[in-house]
């Protein structure tokens, strides 16, 4: 019988999560092709007891354990934590907000028996925000022109993982994770299947602005040096083209002898330079900081405790094997 690891990264889900779980467990409890497990990562919730939470569905149920991170990394970062301690064949990673119906695990399941390494949902009727719906799509913009992504595939929160692919991602050492990135690398039999969505019962979305962007330049920098490549491009196109311009205004005195003028274009063309340049700059620099993290061995995660039943398993330090969301 193979073994199910549910990973779900947890961030003021209170009054939702216990819903999820009870969720598995009705998908699930009878059905004798699994055995599950259920991983709980409080994401430092700020706001609510997500952590009391959690660590009373580990006490109520042996299938539960509660993974309780030092601080807040981030979504992918949470998601990373948990990969560290499942067990299961397969993983399956979702929401905490209950728009993602358990059963609807055994659509995924069933592509992984097929021999696919990943299987993503794909919704046909999306019940996000729009703004988080406007996110989404950015990022399936961005992982087609700089990881590859074929345009086909459909990416999303709620997607199993062979065994296979959760190891790879491990080995991982960046600081600043990127799953999306990480799957991708690691495998291309990928393949979506139709699953259903429901609107938000509880809340709001925990999607900020602030963490989109955070998403974006992850996986905007860390798996991709095409940025670099196209400021070079950039900086090459307006070179040719101040001296193609710099020539036409050599030849315009020479031949008609007109005077030069002209000062608002020109400070206009030097302003809109020196802002190109400035931003090049600045990409430049995010690069290399990034790289600095890296070789300082900043971890992706720190894992505080992790709860099984009624007492914690102990203290984890993770610092060795992966990195932080947080020091840019």
């Amino acid at each position: 019988m193979k073994k199910l690891s549910f990973v779900i990264p947890c961030y003021n889900s209170e009054r939702t999560i216990a819903h999820v779980v009870a969720e598995i467990d009705d998908a699930f409890k009878k059905n004798d092709k699994y055995e599950y497990e259920i991983v709980l990562v409080n994401d430092a919730s700020p706001k609510d007891n997500t952590l009391g939470e959690i660590q009373r569905l580990a006490r109520e149920n042996e299938g539960v354990t509660a993974v309780n991170l030092s601080k807040n990394f981030g979504q992918d970062s949470a998601l990373m934590a948990g990969y560290s301690v499942t067990t299961g064949d397969y993983i399956v990673s979702m929401d905490d907000d209950g728009q993602n119906p358990a059963k609807e695990a055994i659509k995924l399941l069933e592509k992984l028996e097929e021999g696919w390494d990943v299987a993503f949902g794909q919704y046909e009727h999306k019940k996000h925000s729009k703004f988080k719906n406007f996110g989404s799509k950015v990022n399936d913009w961005m992982a087609r022109i700089l990881l590859d992504k074929p345009k086909h595939l459909k990416l999303c929160s709620y997607f199993a993982m062979d065994r296979f692919v959760v190891d790879q991602m491990l080995k991982d050492k960046n600081s600043f994770p990127y799953i999306w990135g990480l799957i991708l690398r690691s495998t291309n039999r990928i393949t979506n299947v139709y699953i259903d969505h429901r609107p938000r019962e509880e809340g709001k979305s925990n999607f900020t602005l602030i963490k989109c962007l955070k998403v974006w330049m992850n996986g905007f920098i860390a798996f991709s040096v095409k940025p670099l490549r196209f400021s070079a491009v950039i900086g090459t196109l307006i070179a040719c083209g101040g001296f193609l311009y710099g020539l036409y205004i050599v030849l315009k005195q020479l031949i008609y002898g007109e005077p030069v003028e002209g000062w608002s274009s020109m400070m206009t063309a030097i302003l809109l330079l020196d802002g190109i340049i400035l931003v090049m700059l600045g990409l430049l620099g995010e690069y290399i900081g990034r790289m600095n993290i890296n070789l300082n061995n900043t971890p992706q995660y720190i894992i505080r405790n992790v709860y099984t039943g009624e007492e914690a398993k102990g203290d984890k330090n993770h610092a060795e094997s992966d990195g932080c969301n947080s020091q840019l």
